[in-house]
């Protein structure tokens, strides 16, 4: 199937006209139209009524083409499909609202490395195209130019790429430029991704294995750290807090993490995070660091006693994510910006927790800091 995607933006387009927010303000007129897709110059999406030799299915969101290959366009607010084919070989998703259901169809098995993942629907629901890019690699996705062409099979005069390869329509050294309509193949040839090269998060050197976010209340660390897992088929979410039982105001913070959260992740809810790490067979994402360590404080009677038990905790902890099985995810508060606390336990919470975050930041690949939904990578 040759997929010609005229269109990539929300039906207003991005920029929206008329709009001065300031992603819309950035981009001149037109950069993205509307999305509209064609497939074989024959079947519009909507695929209600396709023509002979293809078949609908996914309540006319998925096509399957004479070549047993199959498509799958899921606009904003439609639910993951039950029904099409073992495996779709093209995805076209909005992913800006809710890129979790990236991670629903890998989890049904409906998308796999072998599937070439594009987001459509784009507009200024996301700053900037820098922003937009930075978030489609977390998730194993891409973004292509209107008027891109994606092709299933092994049409002559396509060709598939390297692994690696940057496909920029521009003049930058060292890149390839391609112009207008270049078709890009859905790859059969070993060693090539469908789409590309690229790769999916999660493959071997393809994302952090350990990532610590580090931020000040309210900074938007929990809602990035979670951006980075969204479009993983698996995710353990371990919560370190207290439940908020018999406080009416903590348990709505509780509740709003929870209903945020995708909900085909799995909840842990444990302030033995040595174990949690150890026994890990998915992703984990550790919010927070610095409730685990209040725990750990409480537990052992540390904020006026002996404070050895909890550099001993620090320690274990330290190891275990050094030897982690799985990839991590970890977000921490960010004590260091000069406040010195007017009590001895809460200097020393602050030395603690300091100190811990150096420590795990050093076994880290990748460590940001969070300011105003910001990223400062450090």
């Amino acid at each position: 199937m040759k997929i010609l995607v005229s269109g990539t933006a929300g039906g207003a387009g991005w920029p929206e006209p008329g709009c001065r927010c300031a992603s819309c303000a950035g981009l001149p007129p037109g950069h993205r139209r509307p999305f509209e897709l064609v497939v074989d110059g024959v079947a519009r999406f909507p695929f209600d009524d396709p023509p002979s030799g293809y078949r609908a299915c996914a309540g006319g969101l998925g096509l399957v083409g004479p070549d047993g290959s199959g498509l799958l366009c899921l606009p904003l607010g439609r639910p993951v499909p039950v029904d099409g084919p073992a495996r779709y070989d093209v995805v076209l998703i909005d992913l800006l609202d809710r890129p979790e259901r990236l991670g629903e169809l890998r989890r049904a098995g409906l998308a796999d490395d072998r599937t070439a993942v594009v987001a459509v629907g784009l507009d200024h629901r996301v700053r900037s195209e820098e922003e937009l890019a930075r978030r489609l690699r977390l998730w194993g996705a891409r973004a292509v130019p209107d008027g891109t062409v994606l092709e299933t099979g092994r049409t002559p005069g396509t060709r598939p790429v390297p692994d690696g390869t940057v496909l920029e329509t521009g003049r930058t050294p060292g890149t390839q430029a391609v112009s207008d309509g270049t078709v890009l193949e859905t790859g059969r040839a070993p060693g090539t991704w469908p789409g590309g090269g690229c790769a999916r998060p999660g493959g071997p050197g393809t994302a952090p294995w350990r990532a610590l976010l580090l931020g000040g209340s309210r900074s938007g660390k929990s809602a990035e750290a979670e951006l980075r897992l969204a479009a993983e088929p698996y995710v353990t979410y371990v919560a370190t807090g207290p439940s908020g039982a018999g406080d009416g105001e903590w348990a709505a913070r509780v509740r709003a993490h929870r209903e945020r959260r995708p909900a085909h992740w799995a909840t842990v809810e444990t302030a033995d995070l040595v174990s949690a790490i150890g026994q890990a067979t998915a992703p984990l994402l550790i919010d927070g660091l610095g409730t685990w360590l209040t725990a750990v404080f409480d537990e052992h009677g540390a904020w006026e006693g002996d404070r050895a038990p909890v550099r001993e905790r620090c320690d274990e902890l330290v190891a275990a994510w050094r030897r982690t099985p799985v990839r991590l995810v970890a977000v921490s508060d960010e004590v260091g910006m000069g406040v010195v606390p007017a009590t001895s336990s809460g200097r020393a919470f602050r030395d603690a927790l300091g100190r811990l975050n150096e420590r795990l930041a050093a076994e880290s690949e990748y460590v940001a800091l969070v300011v105003a939904g910001r990223l400062l990578e450090l």
